[in-house]
């Protein structure tokens, strides 16, 4: 479906082939989620407009590949690989002149380098546009982007495994928290206990969890200060939990706000405006609404909560196989909602010297929204420690 897509763009607009170098968009058209950075060792997944499909990467990638295509994800079957290592003789290229191979790749399928589309100009596409020159280059990098804004049934089943093990982390969270003990501590022991339950639920597969805790006055920095090694909770602390999970290339955020003991009145204000203002946003996040509803929602409560000037950033963003992925720009974005698409919504309210106050959902657009993640908001459900 992806591919036919694609091969559609290119006759709509008579381009040649597809040239995709972004690690993300790779794995998006190819099914292969890149073991290295394309700066550093170039890829590229190309389309043609016959409907031929190849990538070249490097050789550290070849069991890499054989590994993925022996489990059947692979959605381009033509891999060549260039070589990094002087001994390697049997390769037909190196990463000099990797360029050549992606020529070599464009003959086999018929294809003159005529006009050819890519998802981004810089900085990958540099020695392609070079070793191609003779080619008319077409950014084409908003068909990918359009074309995942909305998620298949097959993507939202992924993202809602993920949110699943989101949820019970989340629990091992509540139960792991104890007074004084490292921050650094409690991050690896959640993030430990939730890819151990990812091994007995999806062994075989691929899941990251990242899991970071902003702990006490740091939390009013919505990403912490810069310098948390050796912190340790506190009673009294007002913690930010962020907990990611990726499974099989998809990102779901699940974020809560817990109190170190009983929360005094100012946090039980804030906390509860936090919650009340990420219902709102998720309720905005109707098909047909303009982007802009939901953080128009939250901010509304906010303010009326006279909490207004402690906020620090957008309501949400697109989520999917970027943790930050289109449409980034939700404040400011009058474009229709879309069924299917999926966003965050994490208002947060942040006072300096008293901490950070931050719900997050991950939510699919429809004429209902579906909120993936599920853990209690409840207000006696987040007193831990």
């Amino acid at each position: 479906m992806r591919h036919r897509r694609i091969v559609a763009y290119l006759e709509e607009h008579d381009l040649d082939a597809f040239v995709v170098t972004q690690a993300d968009n790779i794995y998006y058209v190819s099914g292969f989620l890149l073991d290295v950075a394309p700066w550093e060792r170039p890829a590229a997944c190309v389309v043609t407009r016959g409907g031929g499909a190849f990538m070249v990467l490097d050789e550290l990638s070849t069991h890499h590949i054989r590994m993925a295509r022996e489990r059947g994800s692979l959605a381009v079957a033509d891999v060549v690989h260039y070589t990094e290592h002087p001994r390697s003789s049997h390769r037909t290229a190196s990463v000099l002149d990797w360029t050549k191979l992606v020529r070599l790749g464009l003959a086999r399928y018929g294809v003159r380098p005529r006009r050819l589309a890519a998802d981004a100009l810089e900085p990958t596409l540099s020695p392609l546009r070079e070793g191609l020159a003779e080619a008319d280059w077409h950014l084409a990098g908003h068909l990918l982007r359009d074309m995942r804004l909305v998620k298949s049934a097959r993507e939202l089943d992924l993202m809602r495994a993920a949110a699943a093990l989101s949820d019970w982390g989340q629990d091992r969270y509540a139960e792991s928290v104890r007074a004084d003990m490292l921050v650094s501590d409690l991050d690896q022991e959640v993030t430990r206990l939730v890819l151990a339950e990812a091994a007995r639920r999806h062994g075989g597969e691929k899941v990251e969890v990242r899991v970071s805790t902003l702990a006490g006055p740091a939390a009013a920095s919505p990403h912490g200060t810069g310098a948390e090694c050796g912190m340790r909770i506190r009673r009294g602390d007002v913690l930010v939990d962020i907990l990611i999970v990726r499974f099989n290339g998809y990102v779901v955020e699940n974020e809560r706000t817990w109190f170190v003991g009983p929360p005094d009145d100012r946090q039980a204000h804030a906390y509860a405006t936090a919650v009340e203002a990420n219902a709102a946003a998720v309720a905005a996040m109707r098909t047909g609404a303009p982007t802009c509803a939901p953080d128009e929602a939250a901010q509304a409560v906010i303010e009326a909560a006279g909490l207004g000037d402690h906020i620090m950033h957008r309501t949400g963003h697109g989520v999917g196989i970027s943790g930050h992925e289109a449409p980034a720009d939700m404040a400011f974005n009058y474009e229709p909602l879309r069924a299917g698409q999926v966003f965050s919504a994490e208002p947060g309210i942040y006072i300096y010297g008293l901490g950070g106050f931050r719900h997050d959902d991950t939510v699919v657009v429809g004429d209902v929204p579906e909120v993936l993640t599920h853990r209690s908001k409840r207000l006696e459900d987040q007193i831990v420690g």
